[in-house]
């Protein structure tokens, strides 16, 4: 009996629709999580009283003037829990699944009810000690995960859509192998540092993260599914940081919004569209509506500050042209290393062979 409800079970999971269901309902769940951070706000009016003043750029606001034991071992400890678990899944999924398949795995279920009960934690934390990883690291290392992240991303996808206007770039094939076959421990580090990161504070940009953030969790349960390399779906996520980072840089009121919306957008335009399947018409229309878009707000703000355009995706294809360097060449000294490892062994044995026969 038991092993025909298991059976059933399979059967259910293999079912593409679903997978469709599964994921339809977890993006619901994240709005209501969402929402349910919003509301438990003003549970948080005392801490926020206690807060320090704003010291610029690299001072992160929303921690504990005086953190205490707990606020650092329930903020660092479920951290660590959440990490390993997460590793463990990818591990076991590689190691004992290893196929792509329409549906979900029992593994896959497991994965989302994992980070589900991370993310309830995580808000009985803040509402109990408040502190996030914030306390003991630098915000950079936060926004540097999720940079790497997003730039690895365009690195792994340069074969599927190119990198400049639909143009493939010819990176190293091991390297591509390697961050294919690996990328998920990695991303998995950056999505749940930065979940850890900040407490369960309830400003536009801090809501639009934690939105953004469950997505990102939600992709990270889907390993080994089709879902997992729908492009639609990967670029929603890739989009989101868009609308969050401009979100983000209106609240805090700094005028360097258009940095943010111009250079994500930038991004998509010249790299994301082009893996869509989008006609040649459809693109320059978005083109010549981007390029409108930028004339019509520096036309007031000015041609001197037109230079913010440029910033992020500069920075972005320089980072992935220089991961793409180093990891090739790595991996080209690995291979020589254990090539002549290798040849030292044989070498070796072949001496010992010829002492024996002596």
């Amino acid at each position: 009996m038991k092993q025909m409800t298991r059976d059933r079970q399979a059967v259910a999971l293999a079912n593409p629709a679903t997978a469709q269901w599964t994921l339809w309902l977890a993006i619901g769940a994240s709005l209501l999580f969402t929402v349910a951070i919003w509301a438990a706000g003003p549970w948080l009016e005392g801490v926020r009283a206690s807060l320090l003043p704003d010291q610029g750029a690299s001072w992160y606001f929303w921690k504990l003037p005086e953190p205490t034991f707990w606020s650092r071992a329930s903020a660092w400890g479920l951290y660590a829990a959440h990490q390993v678990a997460a590793w463990g899944l990818i591990y076991y999924a590689q190691k004992r699944v290893g196929k792509y398949t329409a549906g979900l795995h029992r593994v896959n279920v497991v994965a989302l009810a994992v980070n589900a009960a991370f993310v309830l934690l995580h808000f009985v934390q803040t509402h109990l000690w408040y502190d996030g990883l914030a306390q003991d690291v630098s915000i950079f290392s936060s926004q540097g995960s999720v940079i790497l992240l997003l730039v690895l991303v365009l690195f792994m996808e340069n074969r599927r859509r190119g990198l400049f206007f639909g143009k493939k770039m010819p990176f190293s094939r091991e390297a591509m192998r390697f961050v294919r076959k690996y990328h998920g421990y990695l991303f998995s580090w950056a999505i749940i540092y930065t979940f850890w990161y900040h407490p369960r504070e309830t400003t536009t940009g801090h809501l639009w993260g934690f939105f953004y953030t469950f997505l990102l969790l939600i992709q990270g349960s889907l390993f080994l599914t089709r879902l997992h390399v729908n492009r639609w779906w990967m670029l929603a996520q890739e989009v989101t940081v868009l609308f969050h980072g401009t979100i983000v840089a209106i609240g805090q009121g700094n005028g360097i919004w258009p940095m943010f919306f111009f250079g994500f957008a930038g991004i998509f335009v010249i790299t994301q569209m082009h893996g869509l399947g989008l006609s040649i018409r459809t693109r320059w229309l978005i083109l010549a509506g981007y390029i409108a878009a930028i004339l019509v707000v520096y036309s007031e703000r000015g041609w001197a500050l037109v230079n913010e355009v440029f910033r992020i995706p500069v920075i972005d294809y320089v980072l992935v042209f220089a991961i793409a360097g180093i990891l090739a060449l790595a991996l080209r000294l690995y291979g020589r290393l254990a090539r002549r490892g290798a040849a030292g062994a044989a070498g070796t044995a072949g001496t010992a062979g010829s002492f024996a026969g002596d």
